[in-house]
């Protein structure tokens, strides 16, 4: 019996939790080192799993299965593959990144803000390993509510509007996966003489999906009702308006976490379950879904280029990186497939390093008009300069993460689209221009007079702010030089997702 790896992993940060809640509230300090000493633990194990991890099998490994309610054939079912396994490293590298950048910015309320982090970790982890239909969607459930206490708390003065648009998009998504979780676990049944064995079992769920199992009518509906749930959490064009508001509210680490995580839950959703689940209605709204994305790609880029507000536009960003990832999922190519995991991988990256560094800015002057921060490289060199690297990976500069990513999705997408994987190429000039003139406006220039009223306040980076950018500089550089080290690991699932998309039954 090998060592339950992957549920000490989930786990740990559940423990942590535990235990800060019976520290008092009078020792913050020892709170906050609580709280990263567990997140880094989790993050240690999980770099151990992918040290262990074997290229060459196909399915699942790791797995741990007992039964949970066994008149229903549900069970605490978990297993990794080449895609969740780096799903599960980037959550946990960003999970202890966060909770140390929330050293300064979080002084009140400390301990609430500490074990909603540590369970939000737990619901994360869970969503990447959870192989059990109702599983998953318990550990989805379960990202909710820490992050709606992290932005409705410690968020923003708009924080109440910004959390209750949040809650509801993401409630209404989640109500109608559960309604499909149920036709499908129904559909099994009762095809299986009312048997309930194996009716949210993944594995089994999509070896009935591919021998044609599932009506098309079943697969229409229940693919719409998961596509809307995952499309919301992406968030894809036109369900993107809660992004801007939660991320503009959210404190600093909220947004890392946000941007970095649970945006890529929608993603692994789409690839995990609904193409392989149901690929008929997959192939039957791939070009609508092709079309979204390319909208968003656009959309978010010209979009980005008006906002007043750096925090707005990251966050309108991220709508246009993740329409490469959904493009990426849709044109059914191995290629495409790969850039679009490796996008995920790098939008993390990126996008958490640019909110942690508009986050410092914030903490010193409690603004983000981005009209009012002319001239701050001559105030904080050290920032400005690792605000250009992180910016230049964001615009796609080659040698750098962020290019590989999308260059993998315009060739995958090409033989397919080339129409449609010309006009995204197209938006890496928008994107430059956005990301450029931002930085052009910020950090160059005459010192605004707001910044001058600040004095001695406006100091450069802290020690503890660099090591929180440290980590993710230094892969962005590595997966920019080597993008083997993830592509190697996405080989085999790249294979059975398009041989799952392959199964079509109409």
């Amino acid at each position: 019996m090998h060592l339950p790896i992957v549920s000490l992993i989930t786990f740990t940060p559940l423990v942590g939790a535990l235990v800060v809640a019976v520290l008092p509230s009078r020792y913050p300090d020892a709170i906050r080192r609580t709280a990263l000493a567990f997140a880094l633990l989790a993050w240690v194990m999980s770099l151990g799993l992918l040290a262990a991890y074997a290229f060459g099998p196909a399915g699942f490994q790791f797995g741990e299965t007992a039964d949970w309610i066994p008149t229903f054939g549900i069970q605490y079912n978990v297993g990794v593959d080449g895609l969740s396994v780096l799903m599960l490293v980037l959550t946990t590298t960003l999970s202890w990144i966060s909770i140390l950048a929330s050293f300064g910015p979080i002084k009140d309320r400390v301990k609430g803000y500490m074990i909603s982090f540590l369970v939000l970790e737990v619901g994360m982890i869970g969503v990447f390993v959870a192989l059990d239909l109702f599983l998953f969607y318990i550990y989805w459930e379960i990202v909710l509510v820490p992050m709606y206490l992290i932005i409705g708390i410690w968020g923003g003065s708009n924080r109440i509007y910004a959390t209750m648009k949040f809650v509801l998009y993401t409630l209404v998504g989640s109500l109608l996966m559960l309604v499909a979780i149920l036709a499908t676990a129904f559909a099994f049944q009762s095809s299986h003489g009312g048997s309930w064995t194996g009716a949210f079992d993944f594995i089994q769920l999509q070896r009935y999906a591919a021998g044609g199992g599932f009506a098309d009518n079943l697969q229409i509906l229940a693919f719409l009702a998961l596509f809307l749930a995952f499309a919301i959490k992406v968030p894809m064009f036109p369900f993107h308006t809660w992004l801007p508001d939660a991320h503009t509210e959210a404190p600093t680490a909220g947004s890392v976490i946000l941007a970095g995580v649970l945006l890529k839950l929608g993603a692994y959703g789409l690839i995990r379950f609904a193409v392989p689940l149901y690929p008929y209605a997959a192939h039957t709204f791939a070009w609508p879904i092709i079309g979204l994305s390319v909208v968003a790609i656009v959309y978010g880029a010209i979009v980005s280029i008006v906002q007043p507000d750096l925090k707005r536009l990251v966050a309108y960003s991220s709508v246009s990186h993740m329409g490469f990832v959904t493009l990426g999922i849709f044109v059914f190519s191995a290629t495409a497939y790969q850039g679009a995991v490796l996008q995920m991988i790098n939008h993390g990256l990126i996008t958490g390093g640019l909110f942690l560094l508009v986050g410092v800015v914030y903490e010193r002057t409690h603004d983000r008009t981005i009209a009012k921060m002319g001239g701050l490289a001559s105030k904080m060199p050290i920032w400005a300069t690792v605000f250009g690297f992180f910016i230049l990976a964001s615009a796609g500069l080659p040698g750098l993460s962020g290019f590989v990513g999308e260059f993998l999705v315009f060739v995958g997408s090409f033989g397919v689209a080339p129409i449609i994987s010309v006009s995204s190429i197209i938006v890496m000039v928008l994107a430059a221009t956005y990301l450029l003139w931002m930085f052009q406006r910020v950090a160059f220039g005459t010192v605004t007079d707001f910044l001058t009223g600040l004095g001695g306040h406006l100091t450069d980076m802290t020690r503890v702010e660099a090591v929180t950018l440290v980590p993710l500089a230094f892969m962005i550089v590595v997966l920019g030089l080597f993008p083997s080290l993830v592509l190697d690991f996405l080989r085999t699932p790249a294979q059975a997702f398009l041989a799952a998309a392959a199964a079509v039954h109409g």
